[in-house]
C-alpha cells in the first residue's frame, strides 16, 4: 500500500510523510492468520499495533457470553492506543478478518514516536475524539431513531468507509454477521432482520451469507437522515 492510498480518516492517512514513514519502521513486523486475536480484551499489555495490511473486528464480551461489535479497523489504524497511554488493561478484543499484515510497538518506543513527532499526538489525539464523537452518536442514534433507521445510517457509514464500487452497487468489504450488525445498531436480531428485510423489499440493499451490497446509496442515506460525505 503506498502513502496515497492510506484510508484518509485512519492515522497513517492523516500524518504527513516524515512522520508515516518513521512510524512504519517502528516495532517489528508480524503476520496474523484471519481469525487470529490480535489484541485481547483484560490483557494486561501495553503495546500498541499498527494495522499495515489488514481488516478487524472490535468486540467487546456480553454478560450472556456474546460477542458484541464495537467497531471495524482497517489498514492505517492504530489499535491498542489507550492501554499504551493509561496502563489499564485492554478493553476490547482485536480479530483479524483476513490475512493481514501489522507492526507491533512497544509502550516505550510508541511513546518515544510521540515525544519526536509532536504533530503524530495532534493526529492521535484527533482520533481518540473522533472515536468518542462516534460512540456519542452511536448512543443518541439509539434513543432517537427506529431500527431501520438506525441499520440505514450504519449501513451508509460502513459503505462510505469500507465499500468497494461495483456495477451492482457498494459492496461492504468487512464479513459481518447479522447479529454483529445488530450489535452495531443496538438492536435485537429479529428487529435488525425485519430491517433488513425492508430495505431489500425497496431495493436498497442486497444481503448474502456475511455480505451487504448497498444498491442506492444515496437513498439509503436519505432514510439514515445523513448528508453526503465531504
Amino acid at each position: 500500500m503506498t502513502d496515497l492510498t492510506w484510508p484518509a480518516g485512519t492515522l497513517l492517512g492523516r500524518l504527513d510523510d516524515t512522520s508515516r514513514k518513521a512510524l512504519l519502521t517502528a516495532g517489528v513486523r508480524r503476520d496474523i492468520g484471519v481469525g487470529a486475536p490480535i489484541l485481547r480484551e483484560g490483557a494486561c499489555e501495553s503495546h500498541v499495533v499498527l494495522l499495515v495490511d489488514a481488516v478487524t473486528k472490535v468486540t467487546v464480551g456480553m454478560a450472556d457470553g456474546r460477542q458484541a461489535l464495537l467497531a471495524i479497523r482497517v489498514s492505517g489504524d492504530l489499535v491498542g492506543e489507550m492501554s499504551a497511554l493509561n496502563d489499564n488493561p485492554r478493553s476490547a478484543t482485536v480479530t483479524a478478518c483476513r490475512s493481514s499484515s501489522v507492526r507491533v510497538i512497544s509502550r516505550r518506543d510508541f511513546r518515544a514516536f510521540l515525544r519526536e513527532y509532536a504533530d503524530a499526538s495532534v493526529e492521535i489525539a484527533g482520533i481518540v475524539a473522533d472515536k468518542l464523537r462516534w460512540a456519542n452518536r452511536r448512543r443518541t442514534d439509539f434513543a432517537a431513531y427506529p431500527v431501520k433507521v438506525r441499520l440505514a445510517r450504519v449501513l451508509a457509514d460502513l459503505a462510505d468507509n469500507y465499500g468497494r464500487r461495483e456495477p451492482r452497487g457498494v459492496v461492504i468489504e468487512v464479513s459481518l454477521t447479522q447479529p454483529e450488525l445488530a450489535t452495531l445498531c443496538g438492536a435485537a436480531d429479529i428487529s435488525l432482520q425485519k430491517a433488513l428485510r425492508e430495505l431489500r423489499f425497496q431495493q436498497l440493499v442486497d444481503t448474502g451469507y456475511r455480505k451487504v451490497v448497498i444498491r442506492d446509496l444515496p437513498a439509503l442515506r436519505t432514510l439514515g437522515e445523513l448528508s453526503p460525505p465531504a
